[in-house]
């Protein structure tokens, strides 16, 4: 795995849109973590109060990527496919 793809991979839910492409992500855990919701080929659309998978970066883990929604049934570790 690259050093850009790894990370942990968190359920959360959205709890507000921010600017430039960010979401503030509530984590089960209760931590606040801001999401990028764009890339160039996969966009996840994304509201308030839908649940999301994010990858938190190994670095800093207060940032992360959404990289899918979660569904009611899916577990955490679940990814849309990729």
């Amino acid at each position: 795995m690259s050093p850009e793809r790894a990370g942990t991979v968190v359920q959360g839910r959205v709890a507000a849109v921010l600017p430039r492409g960010l979401f503030a992500v509530r984590t089960e855990g209760g931590k606040l973590v801001a999401g990028l919701g764009r890339e160039a080929a996969h966009v996840v659309r994304v509201k308030p109060g839908d649940a999301v998978l994010v990858r938190l970066s190994p670095r800093d883990p207060t940032r992360g990527r959404i990289v899918g929604l979660a569904g009611p049934g899916e577990p955490p570790g679940k990814e849309d496919g990729r």
